[in-house]
C-alpha cells in the first residue's frame, strides 16, 4: 500500500486499487491486476493516461465517473444516491471533505474512510473502501442529514432516501455478464448475456434474496469460464430487498466502459432520515480474477474461512424429514438413530412436526411448544436416545413464519407483518410475523432460548419458507408502513443474541432451499441448506453454481432415497454418495428400510468423507472447462497441491465420440501424482470398458502419472451412463 497527496493505492493478493482523491469526489483510476508500488510518478501517469478525448456533442469538462456519481458529473446512469427532502434537493453534489488511510502492519491490503459532504440536501457521508487481505474489496457508505437543510432550505423535513449504490468501473474488455436465477428446486441457473449499451438490472423484491436471486454478478471477457478469463464480480451481503446492476453508456463511464454494483433496493418511504439519524448500506463486496471464476470463488472462499473459521469440522448430519416427514413416531425415530450411529452419523436433526398443532403445514407455526399429544414426555427421550449414541442434537424451527391456525396468531394479530386491510395471500399455509415489533421479538428469543437449554440444542434448521410481499408494519390510524428492511435487521439482531446467549449453538440458513445465501446471513450462521432438492443430477449443478461464493462446507448436501422426494427420479446410491461427498454431507432418508449392503454402502462412504474432511472442507476448489455441458469435473486440491479428490461426473448422455484426454485443474506440474479409486463409493455405472489405466488405479499400488501430463495432457476418462459419478483420489509422490 502507498499513500500521498491526492491518492490511495491499496494491493493484496494480486490485485491493485488506485484511488484519486485530487477533485471533488475519489474517482477510482484501477480496480483489478497488482499494478506493483506505485509512487507519485506512477499514479500521475496513470492519471493522466486516463484522461478522455473530448468529441463533439459533450461535455465541456470530461466526464468522471467518481465513487458516489451524479449528474453534476454528466453522469446518465444510476445514481450513487438518490433521495429528496419533501419534494426538493433532488440534485446532489457531494465533495469530498478528508480521506484517512490505514494500513495493516503487514501491508496487504488497507482501508480508506472518505468524508463527505452534500450540500443541497444538507447530508454528511462516509464511505468505508476496505481492500482485504484476500483481495475481496468490500465498500459501505453511510448516510447522515444535517438539519439545515442545505440549498433547498427545507431544513424541518426529513430526508427521504431512495437508494444508496457502490458503484465500481469496468474496463472495455468486460464484454460479457453473468448473474444467475432459478426456482425453488433449481436455483443457482446461470444466465449469461453481452454487456451492451444499457442497464443490466436485477432487483429483488422478494423480502429475502429468493431462490432466482442473482446470488452473484460478474461481468468479464467475453467466454470467461471457470478457469479462464478475467472477470470482475460484485455481492451484495444482504438478506433483505436486493438492487444488482451492470449498466454501459453509450458514452462509457469516463476513462472505463462500464460499472458494476448494487445495494439495498429500498421501498417508498423506507427510510425517512430527521436531522442526525444515520442510514448505513450493506456491505458490497467486488472481487478480480484473472483466472476465471475458480479465481473469484477461491478469493471469497478464503474470506470467509478467515472471517468465521469453524471451531471444529462440519459434523455429518441426519435430518429426519424425508425420513418420517410429519409421523413423528418414537418407536420409528429411535431405530433411525440407532442406524444412524452405525452408520457414523455425529448429529441428528428432528425436523417439523414437533410443536404444538403441528400435524401437517396447515396449522402451529408461532406455537414454539412442544406437541404433548405426540411427546408426551417431551423430547426427552429422543434426546436421551441420541445423546446416548454419542451425537448431536439439532430441531427445526421457522421463527419467521406463522399460522393463522395458531394461539400465537389469535392472540397477537397485531404481530403479523401484513396490510391493516388483511393480510393477503398465503405461502404454504403461512404468513409473515413481525420479527422486529419488540414483543414478538421478544416471544421468539425467550421461546427458543428456553428449549436450547431444557434439550442442550447444538443446532437449529432455520427455515423461511415464503416471500414476503406486502410486508408492511400493521400502523392502524397512523398507516402501515414499509417493514422489510426493518425485518431484515431485527432477524440479525436475534440471531446475534441467540449466539450469545448460547455460544456453542450453531445455525442453518434455510430458506424453501437455498432461498436465502448471502453473505449477509452468513455472518451470523454456520452453514445454508443449498437446496430442498436432493436429486443428484439436479444438486451437481446447484452446488457447482453455489460454490462460485460459497465454501462446500457450507452448503448442506445430503443422501436421499434412489427415488427423490422432489424430482420423482431414480439413481443409483453411487452416484447420490458421490454428490453429497463434495459439500456439507449428510443423509435425509429413512434408513430403517436400507438393505444391509446399502448400510455398509453409507459406513463406508460416512468413514472415508469424515477421514479426509481436512482436505475437502479447507482445500481449493476447483472446475475444468469442457465443451460437453454433459460432463463435469470437479475436485478439492489441497494447499501445498500434494493430495486432491475429484469427481468425474455424467449427467446425461451427449451426442458426438468418446471423451478425448481431460486435463486436471489446479494440479502441480512438478509433482507425480498417485492416482487411486476409492473403494467407499460403490460401483460406477460405466457404459462399455474402462481405459485401461483405470484398473491400476484400482489396485492397492494405484496409477503414477507425472503432474504435467496430468495438468496439461489430460487422461482419457471412461464413458460414464447418465447420472453416474467417479471419485479419483490423487497423492503426490
Amino acid at each position: 500500500m502507498s499513500a500521498g497527496d491526492g491518492y490511495a493505492v491499496l494491493r493484496a493478493a494480486g490485485v491493485s486499487l488506485v484511488l484519486d482523491l485530487v477533485g471533488v469526489m475519489p474517482q477510482v483510476l484501477h480496480w483489478g491486476a497488482d499494478l506493483g508500488d506505485l509512487g507519485p510518478e506512477g499514479v500521475d501517469a496513470l492519471r493522466e493516461s486516463g484522461a478522455t478525448a473530448r468529441v463533439a456533442n459533450s461535455p465541456e469538462t470530461p466526464r468522471a465517473v467518481t465513487l458516489l456519481p451524479v449528474e453534476r458529473d454528466a453522469w446518465a446512469g444510476l445514481p450513487g444516491i438518490e433521495g429528496h427532502r419533501a419534494g426538493t434537493a433532488t440534485t446532489p453534489r457531494p465533495e469530498l471533505v478528508a480521506a484517512d488511510v490505514e494500513v495493516p502492519a503487514d501491508g496487504a491490503g488497507g482501508r480508506v474512510r472518505l468524508d463527505v459532504r452534500e450540500p443541497i440536501a444538507d447530508l454528511a457521508l462516509t464511505a468505508e473502501v476496505e481492500l482485504e487481505a484476500t483481495g475481496v474489496l468490500r465498500v459501505r457508505w453511510t448516510v447522515t442529514p444535517g438539519v439545515e437543510g442545505g440549498a433547498s432550505g427545507a431544513g424541518r423535513e426529513v430526508y427521504d432516501l431512495s437508494h444508496v449504490a457502490a458503484l465500481l468501473p469496468l474496463p472495455a474488455r468486460a464484454g460479457e455478464v453473468l448473474d444467475f436465477s432459478g426456482r425453488w428446486s433449481r436455483e443457482r441457473e446461470p444466465q449469461r448475456v453481452p454487456l451492451v449499451d444499457g442497464d443490466h438490472v436485477r432487483e429483488v423484491r422478494r423480502g429475502k434474496p429468493g431462490a432466482d436471486s442473482p446470488y452473484l454478478v460478474a461481468a468479464g471477457t467475453p467466454g470467461f469460464g471457470h478457469r479462464s478469463g478475467e472477470v470482475w464480480a460484485a455481492h451484495v451481503a444482504w438478506s433483505g430487498d436486493q438492487r444488482w446492476i451492470v449498466q454501459r453508456l453509450s458514452e462509457g463511464a469516463g476513462a472505463h466502459a462500464a460499472v458494476l454494483g448494487g445495494g439495498e433496493l429500498l421501498r417508498a418511504g423506507e427510510v425517512r432520515l430527521a436531522a442526525g439519524e444515520s442510514y448505513t448500506t450493506p456491505d458490497v463486496l467486488f472481487a478480480w480474477s484473472d483466472a476465471g471464476l475458480d479465481g473469484i470463488a477461491d478469493r471469497f472462499h478464503r474470506r470467509t474461512r478467515a472471517r468465521r473459521p469453524r471451531r471444529r469440522p462440519q459434523p455429518l448430519v441426519l435430518n429426519t424429514w424425508e425420513a418420517v416427514y410429519f409421523d413423528h413416531d418414537l418407536g420409528l425415530l429411535t431405530e433411525l438413530v440407532d442406524r444412524a450411529a452405525r452408520v457414523g452419523v455425529e448429529r441428528i436433526v428432528l425436523d417439523d412436526g414437533w410443536f404444538r398443532g403441528r400435524r401437517d403445514d396447515t396449522a402451529g407455526l408461532g406455537d414454539w411448544q412442544v406437541e404433548t399429544a405426540v411427546w408426551p414426555d417431551g423430547l426427552d427421550p429422543f434426546v436421551s436416545r441420541v445423546r446416548a449414541a454419542g451425537m448431536e442434537f439439532g430441531l427445526w424451527f421457522e421463527p419467521e413464519m406463522v399460522s393463522l391456525d395458531s394461539d400465537l396468531a389469535r392472540e397477537h394479530p397485531e404481530w403479523l407483518l401484513a396490510p391493516s386491510a388483511g393480510v393477503g395471500t398465503s405461502f404454504r399455509n403461512q404468513y409473515v410475523l413481525d420479527v422486529a415489533h419488540p414483543d414478538a421479538y421478544a416471544y421468539l428469543r425467550d421461546a427458543i432460548s428456553e428449549l436450547v437449554e431444557r434439550y442442550g440444542i447444538d443446532y437449529i434448521k432455520w427455515d423461511h419458507n415464503r416471500d414476503l410481499l406486502e410486508a408492511v408494519i400493521r400502523g392502524g390510524a397512523a398507516g402501515d408502513r414499509p417493514g422489510v428492511r426493518r425485518q431484515t435487521l431485527a432477524l440479525y439482531a436475534l440471531l446475534d443474541e441467540l449466539h450469545e446467549r448460547h455460544p456453542a449453538l450453531e445455525i442453518e440458513s434455510c430458506s424453501a432451499g437455498g432461498g436465502r445465501m448471502d453473505l449477509g446471513i452468513l455472518d451470523r450462521t454456520e452453514r445454508v441448506w443449498t437446496s430442498d432438492c436432493n436429486d443428484p443430477v439436479e444438486r451437481q449443478q446447484i452446488q457447482r453454481w453455489s460454490e462460485v461464493l460459497l465454501p462446500p462446507e457450507l452448503l448442506g448436501s445430503h443422501v436421499g432415497a434412489a427415488r427423490a422426494h422432489t424430482t420423482n427420479r431414480v439413481t443409483d446410491l453411487s452416484f447420490r454418495l458421490v454428490t453429497a461427498a463434495f459439500a456439507a454431507p449428510g443423509i435425509e432418508w429413512d434408513i430403517t428400510g436400507c438393505t444391509e449392503d446399502e448400510m455398509v454402502r453409507l459406513t463406508q462412504w460416512a468413514a472415508f468423507v469424515k477421514s479426509r474432511r481436512d482436505l475437502l472442507h479447507g482445500g481449493v476448489r476447483v472446475h475444468a472447462d469442457l465443451a460437453d455441458e454433459q460432463t463435469l469435473l470437479h475436485g478439492t486440491v489441497s494447499e501445498d497441491r500434494t493430495r486432491a479428490l475429484f469427481a468425474w461426473v455424467r449427467l446425461a448422455s451427449s451426442a458426438g465420440p468418446q471423451v478425448a484426454r481431460v486435463p486436471f485443474p489446479g494440479l502441480d506440474r512438478d509433482r507425480d501424482y498417485v492416482v487411486r479409486v476409492p473403494d467407499a463409493f460403490g460401483p460406477t455405472a460405466v457404459h462399455g470398458r474402462e481405459p485401461a489405466w483405470l484398473e491400476q488405479a484400482r489396485r492397492a499400488g494405484g496409477f503414477r502419472v507425472p503432474g504435467a501430463v496430468l495438468a496439461s495432457a489430460g487422461v482419457t476418462l471412461p464413458v460414464l451412463q447418465p447420472a453416474s459419478g467417479l471419485v479419483l483420489e490423487l497423492t503426490a509422490e
